[in-house]
């Protein structure tokens, strides 16, 4: 994430084209689909992405979704629509989502000590770590690493006491998951039922999933390098996404959901008011990029750029990545997701060409 913000410069000043037919910017510009299309797919060579399924958001609306290349480049079978690809860390705002469902319901919290539901025994040792809320491990205050095992000696620690600084953290929000399991008395597939339930009926998302599953996985695309190389499927995660709800970075889902899902972002539906309030609340500075401030809401940058409202976030795993961004007062964003370690870098230089249309 921290290439995402490169734009924010050029948010700043206004611009305007001639009216075409099409897709509007941010700020109202009219870009031709042809024109973004080509834009696209010369982009996408340029950065050796072989495959992405991308849309469009005007007021609320999907205004352009289409896909480009493949999802299994040795095969030429081409990505749709349909096709799966793993959203990487844009399972956070997503499980963010999941988990205001369960303050909605009365069963978490978001305030309370996690612990006081399901003793943390990987840090016992240290008992600042019963200082951790929700909120804290949404808004990633709680200390702990991004994830343990990129240290040495492969054990939890804390760098900082909860809730008085900011780090970029997935074991923040697997304890998490690991609560929301210890509430319901239940396992990680249940857990992905939950989700199911909570959040993919209500909303019509009809391919989207914590845990790999088997219908999912015939649909899924190839995950490929920086080379543009299949990645083996010795090496790559499904089988450990068919086995455990991985809540900073497993969710497996198609363009059609990641837009349905923002669009209800939008639209403020599945969950009540107050507890859209607390997610788009900023919670955390993630720092600056430039002269702007970076807050970090429950599972959404949000950066202070001035005359804007977007919420972001992008996401990295082997050889898939993705991104997106919204305003949701203004109804417009647009998402991406792609077989390849550059996504990513592509949805954040977007934002620039959307803002100009250039």
């Amino acid at each position: 994430m921290k290439r995402f913000l490169s734009f924010v410069f050029a948010l700043v000043i206004f611009s305007c084209t001639p009216k075409e037919e099409n897709i509007k910017s941010y700020f109202g510009i009219s870009i031709s689909k042809a024109r973004l299309d080509k834009h696209l797919q010369q982009r996408m060579q340029e950065l050796n992405i072989p495959g992405m399924s991308i849309a469009f958001i005007n007021d609320g609306e999907i205004v352009h979704m289409t896909s480009f290349g493949y999802a299994s480049v040795e095969e030429r079978i081409p990505v749709d629509l349909n096709t799966i690809f793993e959203a990487a860390s844009l399972s956070k705002p997503v499980f963010s989502f999941f988990v205001m469902n369960y303050v909605d319901a009365g069963k978490l919290d978001i305030d309370s000590p996690l612990y006081q539901i399901l003793p943390n025994s990987a840090i016992e040792q240290d008992e600042r770590y019963k200082k951790i809320t929700a909120r804290m491990a949404l808004s990633h205050q709680t200390g702990f690493p991004n994830w343990r095992d990129d240290y040495p000696d492969k054990s939890l620690f804390l760098l900082f006491e909860p809730g008085k600084g900011f780090h970029y953290s997935g074991e923040g929000y697997q304890y998490l998951a690991e609560v929301l399991k210890d509430i319901d008395k239940t396992d990680w597939e249940d857990l992905d039922a939950n989700f199911q339930l909570q959040v993919c009926q209500p909303l019509g998302l009809k391919n989207s999933a914590f845990l790999l599953n088997d219908k999912l996985k015939t649909i899924k695309a190839r995950p490929y390098n920086e080379n543009g190389d299949w990645i083996s499927p010795e090496i790559d995660a499904d089988s450990l996404y068919r086995k455990q709800f991985r809540s900073p970075a497993s969710l497996h889902t198609d363009i059609q959901d990641l837009t349905r899902w923002l669009q209800a972002l939008m639209e403020r539906e599945g969950l009540s008011k107050n507890s859209y309030k607390e997610l788009f609340n900023p919670q955390s500075d993630a720092g600056k990029s430039g002269p702007f401030n970076v807050h970090y809401t429950l599972g959404f940058f949000h950066p202070q750029i001035p005359f804007t409202n977007l919420y972001m976030h992008g996401g990295n795993n082997l050889g898939f990545t993705a991104y997106f961004v919204l305003d949701p007062n203004k109804k417009w964003g647009y998402a991406l997701l792609t077989n390849s370690e550059f996504g990513e870098e592509l949805g954040n230089e977007l934002l620039q060409f959307m803002a100009f249309g250039r």
